[in-house]
């Protein structure tokens, strides 16, 4: 039974102080959705016995299927959550108790309030709303991440206990970071440790703290001075242990108040002890700080964590599991957990999560991390402002956004599109910043290339519903306020992925910062419909999943072909099975090959030997030359440490500061290219002439003519990448009639594929970042296989305590189609990949060479997007005096 009404949850929106929005992120297959079932299971909307396995948040049916999440899912949750207040010895008790196993186990189960079954709940202010997100851990499905990220302020980050930190773990994790949000962590799987691996508890325990210790590596490396250190620790209790399965977890507060009063000592002192080197020896009632301690004490004296806190869990997993039924009714009664009649005839692992679910509510460790230590909107906007807002820091917008003012202007960010249940339309799905969303409102909408003061991508419409995201469901209400999530209607036709969303009269607000997305759409596959009458669905079809998928990229070339790209193989099955099933109704499709984008770059410069083009009147001249820039400078181009939106003269200073750049070329950079919606540009157009007559005059167009040749390089119609484009000198008719877009822009053109084709040009590669976590005896085949692909592993790691090893290796995209399959035959399926783009790579070789690799990756390219055979010569472009 549901614990809650829709009228309570809108209440909830007007106390920004008791809103929580969060995600949850993590690996693959390392527990997210099944431990979002304990929430969702206690505000009543699953029954407990089917926490766990329901995955509610899985909305999909291949969702169900493949057991892994695909789309990200919000969900808000009304909670009561009334913290017990923490210990504080009382002066009159004397002495300390000793502490044997029972006594342990004994005090570890006092203190656990639950609220009845059909108890009313009144608002008040121990009533807090919480707005979850429930991510995908795939890699492949990391935009949805980005996009769960932009529309939150807190994370729960999820690791399994047992493969630790991995390749998703730390992409994520850097991404929230990126976003300025908090982290908190949850250890999960512990039960496989103690039933499946039996691992001792000390081992348990130093398996946990590097853990532990590796997410705060990921944290202090992403380090951001304005979110300050947000490093986790247990006896702070930011990190919680358990099991999602299972539904038991428990932070060392837990533990700590428990032990508190047995030892008369206060709360936090005690939480401190039950971490780290801590050892208590009860014959001499005393603590003991010393590594040697267990060594000295031939395992009499125990670490404190083993000792109260993993023991007593230990002892009676092992009593349920082996049957001993007496110790079991005894512990229960020490415990204070009551079974029901049905629940108390139960065994073996059905009993030992009513237990744990009793004992350990993985709700109650949840709850107490998110109220405790995930911010509030109105703290979290504070600091979050500057990063979400292009405008000034201090218009009155940003100002809203700041103090996430609910009677201010309206400021909102749609971060994605949720199709609704018949796939007709969509759900516009973002948060509200600033002010309040209202049905019928009147709003000027923001597409991704609007630019403050055009007319590009701007829309004034109203909005027809305002809608609460629950799971696969949504509900009505008529209004939503600053700092929550929610769902618009009737705004999908006029924004295509994400937008900004204002007031119908805020003409001077700016639209909000873009996402940034760890992985690029690098694979990609042609369709066409079977039966050329589908031809106006399948248009159809393509533009909606276009808008279904935060990060599938639909193009069309010039000779027709429709191009569907995706972040991998995972990725494309998805979008092409959405498109399809959903979208063209079971029409039939012809799908090709997936095929691999490449990037153009130079490794060279034509300094010395200027490339030349004249206008088609051969009234004017452009001489121009090209060369690479320096991989640090493109790294910090696509971070956005260097971006086109900078202060001219700050940029100068940081280039020539860091990057070894003269900073008068520096300070006349004309552009960055190529300006495509989800590409970073990489490439630079910059002015080194002297006295010049007429030069501004034709700048828009020379810029125009570098946006489209960057777009589509001269080897095989590809984006280029990192190379500087240097304009040296220009002859210009001194009628402007003569110089006009027309005989400039294509010039421009020319002269710029001239001077790559001058400068030794390359073709680069994507590479995949390849985790495998694969058993001793069975690494060899991960080797050949490898090898066979073009990959190599630069990193191996030993999983302590577990016969796993942890592999690192690159892997060509271009290799990368069927690799699982063949790693899997070649390990008897033991081994298991984890692929992320990482970077882009030089495919040694001749590109004018057609038996190299590059040389064949040019002729097929140019093949299959029908070009003439081999690579153009210079002279093509190239004007001789």
């Amino acid at each position: 039974m549901v614990n809650f009404t829709l009228e309570q949850l809108r209440f909830m929106m007007d106390m920004p102080r008791n809103i929580r929005n969060m995600s949850v992120i993590a690996h693959v297959d390392h527990g997210k959705s099944t431990l979002t079932d304990s929430l969702v299971s206690k505000a009543g909307i699953i029954a407990a016995k089917n926490a766990g396995e329901a995955r509610f948040t899985d909305t999909r049916a291949d969702e169900q299927e493949r057991c892994i999440t695909i789309k990200s899912t919000g969900i808000s949750l009304y909670f009561e959550y009334d913290p017990e207040p923490e210990y504080e010895p009382e002066e009159s008790k004397e002495g300390v108790a000793e502490l044997d196993d029972t006594l342990a186990v004994d005090a570890a189960g006092s203190g656990v309030k639950t609220v009845e079954e059909g108890e009313d709940i009144e608002i008040t202010s121990k009533s807090y709303l919480i707005n979850l997100i429930d991510s995908p851990g795939h890699v492949d499905f990391s935009s949805e991440v980005t996009a769960a990220l932009r529309v939150t302020d807190g994370a729960l980050v999820v690791v399994d206990a047992i493969s630790g930190v991995c390749v998703q773990t730390e992409t994520v994790l850097r991404q929230a970071l990126g976003e300025r949000i908090k982290p908190v962590l949850m250890c999960n799987k512990v039960d496989r440790a103690i039933l499946e691996l039996q691992m001792d508890p000390e081992d348990l325990y130093q398996s946990l703290q590097k853990t532990i210790e590796n997410v705060n590596v990921i944290i202090s490396t992403y380090h951001d001075a304005v979110l300050g250190d947000v490093q986790v620790y247990p006896n702070q209790g930011t990190v919680a242990f358990g099991s999602g399965l299972h539904q038991w977890a428990f932070t060392l507060s837990k533990f700590a108040r428990m032990y508190a009063k047995k030892f008369n000592v206060s709360e936090s002192k005690m939480r401190d002890r039950l971490w780290g080197d801590w050892f208590f020896d009860a014959s001499t009632k005393k603590w003991k700080k010393s590594a040697k301690t267990i060594r000295e004490s031939n395992g009499k004296i125990k670490r404190a964590f083993v000792q109260f806190v993993m023991d007593p869990i230990i002892q009676l997993i092992d009593a349920i599991m082996k049957e001993k039924q007496k110790k079991v009714n005894k512990m229960l009664k020490n415990l204070g957990v009551d079974l029901k009649k049905d629940e108390s005839e139960l065994r073996g692992k059905p009993l030992m999560k009513r237990v744990m679910q009793k004992w350990l509510p993985a709700a109650e460790a949840l709850l107490e991390m998110i109220v405790r230590h995930l911010p509030s909107p109105l703290v979290a906007q504070s600091y979050r402002y500057s990063k979400l807002y292009t405008g000034p820091a201090d218009d009155e917008f940003a100002t809203s956004i700041k103090e996430c003012n609910q009677s201010g202007p309206l400021v909102m960010y749609i971060s994605k599109m949720v199709p609704t249940p018949d796939n007709s339309r969509f759900f516009a799905f973002g948060r509200v910043f600033s002010g309040k969303v209202t049905s019928g409102q009147k709003c000027r909408i923001y597409g991704p290339n609007y630019t403050k003061g055009s007319k590009t991508d701007l829309f004034v419409k109203s909005i027809q519903r305002t809608m609460i995201q629950m799971g696969r469901t949504v509900e009505q209400v008529p209004d939503i306020p600053a700092g929550n999530t929610c769902c618009l209607v009737g705004v999908d036709q006029y924004l295509l992925k994400t937008g900004t969303i204002c007031d119908g009269d805020a003409t001077d607000c700016y639209p909000m910062a873009t996402m940034k997305f760890s992985v690029s759409p690098v694979v990609r596959v042609a369709v066409e419909p079977k039966n050329a009458s589908d031809l106006p669905k399948l248009v159809e079809a393509l533009k909606r999943l276009g808008k279904s998928d935060p990060l599938v990229s639909i193009t069309t070339t010039e000779a027709g072909e429709h191009i569907v790209a995706g972040a991998g193989e995972l990725h494309l099955e998805i979008c092409l099975k959405d498109l399809q099933d959903d979208f063209m109704k079971g029409a039939p499709l012809k799908i090709s090959e997936p095929v691999v984008s490449y990037r153009e770059s130079v490794s060279g410069s034509n300094e010395s030997n200027h490339a030349l083009s004249k206008s088609p009147n051969k009234h004017n001249r452009l001489y121009m030359y090209c060369e690479p820039v320096v991989t640090e400078l493109v790294d910090a181009m696509e971070n956005g440490d260097i971006a086109p939106s900078q202060d001219p003269k700050e940029r100068a200073r940081k280039m020539a500061d860091d990057y070894g750049w003269n900073v008068d070329e520096a300070r006349k950079i004309w552009a960055f290219g190529p300006q495509e919606v989800g590409e970073t540009p990489t490439n630079m157009l910059v002015d080194v002439t002297r006295a010049v007559q007429y030069l501004n005059e034709i700048k828009d167009h020379v810029r125009a003519g570098f946006i489209v040749a960057t777009s589509a390089g001269p080897l095989c119609e590809e984006s280029m990448r990192g190379i500087a484009f240097k304009l040296a000198d220009v002859t210009l008719h001194a009628d402007t009639i003569h110089r006009g877009a027309g005989q400039i822009m294509p010039t421009a053109r020319r002269c710029m594929y001239a001077s790559v084709l001058m400068a030794d040009p390359v073709i680069m590669e994507p590479v995949f970042l390849c985790e495998i976590q694969v058993p001793n005896h069975a690494v060899s085949g991960v080797y050949g296989t490898l090898s066979q692909k073009r990959g190599h592993v630069f990193h191996e790691e030993q999983k302590s305590g577990t016969p796993m090893m942890n592999l690192k290796a690159y892997l060509p995209v271009m290799e990368s189609f069927g690799f699982d399959s063949q790693l899997r035959a070649s390990t008897g399926g033991q081994a298991f990949p984890q692929m992320v783009f990482d970077h882009w790579d030089v495919l040694n070789g001749d590109v004018r060479d057609e038996t190299s690799n590059p040389g064949k990756v040019v002729k097929d390219t140019r093949a299959r997007k029908g070009l003439s055979e081999g690579v153009p010569a210079v002279d093509r472009y190239y004007d001789k005096l």
